[in-house]
């Protein structure tokens, strides 16, 4: 079995202050149950630090201590006993299990699932880019907007289609009110069409798991962006408690435990506006009586990766120097390997906290 070596994160640091620990010593007893992780989100949960930034900076001399646990005899290791689902996608774990030739939080939240655990783990990743919780990922009991925000909502879809006709000549068919409410909700059902495929394939997806039972461990959350806009934000904490307890629900797990990344791209700078309305009702989840002691909310913001932030603001003057630290925008936390990483351990800090609560 592969042992990856810990890593120590102190929260605001900067990457020198980041220890490499030895090899952990297992820490939970086998039980014979593959544990279980579902990730979910939009484009951050789906993953935007490109591969080639990843191999640079597993090689330069001033991070390479910081990837090393990833990395045997000058390659990327898959390991044995993580294995990753991620729509299409199947695997042992390693880099590359993000959105096309990207990684996100899910290598190192999966190492340390996999250092600690005796047992076999399993990730299931549920990600879209773009998807928002007001409207695809929006969870049955918080039911269909007002009727009058569905109708405003019809009314532009309508009139939409109606200039494309014009101006194209075209006969297409209005929209209906069947349309518009069928989007919402969508990619929370896909979502649990992803776990329940998973749980019935897991065998022939994961030959090595062949005979063994699985068992639903943890949830983490990565989300947030696309409920800017629209007065969405609004919503977002009333939205979110819906989505804890129907996720439970319909998964059959009372008291999963339940991680929550806050949004966090605005770095060392202030947040404000929606973006901080959204991270507070993401940090609120902390405070809900029901959700003590299973479920943990964490500022993704003070994990910056404070090189690569400072290089993003000219970016394009020194694209050479900008290439070795990140790979895309600031809403994509920079691309950051470190920061994505960063975010992983901090899920995984949180997953194992809940974990033990539970167990008492």
């Amino acid at each position: 079995m592969v042992n990856g070596r810990g890593l120590l994160f102190l929260i605001v640091s900067a990457l020198a202050a980041v220890a490499l620990l030895g090899s952990p010593a297992r820490s939970q007893a086998a039980d014979g149950k593959v544990k279980v992780f579902i990730i979910a989100g939009q484009s951050n949960a789906e993953g935007k630090a490109r591969t080639d930034l990843w191999n640079t900076q597993a090689e330069a001399p001033d991070t390479k201590d910081f990837f090393a646990h990833f990395r045997q005899d000058g390659k990327w290791v898959e390991r044995d006993d993580v294995f990753i689902k991620f729509l299409d996608r199947k695997g042992p774990l390693t880099i590359g299990y993000g959105s096309p030739g990207c990684t996100s939080s899910e290598l190192e939240f999966g190492w340390m699932m996999g250092d600690h655990f005796n047992d076999p783990v399993v990730i299931i990743k549920a990600a879209w880019g773009g998807h928002s919780l007001v409207k695809l990922f929006r969870s049955p009991s918080a039911g269909l907007p007002s009727d009058e925000k569905l109708q405003e909502e019809l009314k532009g879809a309508q009139d939409s289609v109606t200039r494309n006709n014009e101006k194209n000549q075209k006969n297409d068919p209005l929209p209906t009110m069947d349309d518009i409410k069928k989007p919402y909700g969508s990619s929370y059902r896909n979502m649990l069409a992803e776990v329940r495929q998973t749980f019935d394939n897991y065998e022939t997806m994961f030959p090595a798991l062949a005979g063994k039972q699985l068992e639903l461990a943890g949830f983490v959350w990565f989300q947030g962006w696309n409920d800017m806009y629209g007065g969405a934000e609004k919503e977002y904490a009333s939205n979110m408690k819906h989505f804890i307890k129907d996720v439970r629900k319909d998964l059959g797990a009372p008291n999963l435990p339940f991680v929550i990344a806050a949004m966090g791209q605005n770095g060392s700078e202030p947040a404000a506006g929606a973006m901080l309305e959204v991270r507070d009702a993401q940090m609120a989840m902390n405070d809900v009586p029901e959700f003590k002691g299973n479920v943990k909310a964490f500022r993704t913001d003070v994990l910056v990766d404070k090189k690569a932030e400072e290089l993003y603001k000219d970016w394009n003057k020194h694209v050479e120097e900008w290439k070795k630290v990140g790979s895309d925008r600031g809403y994509h936390y920079l691309g950051s390997a470190i920061w994505y990483t960063r975010i992983g351990h901090a899920m995984g800090e949180a997953m194992l906290e809940l974990m033990k609560n539970k167990g008492k």
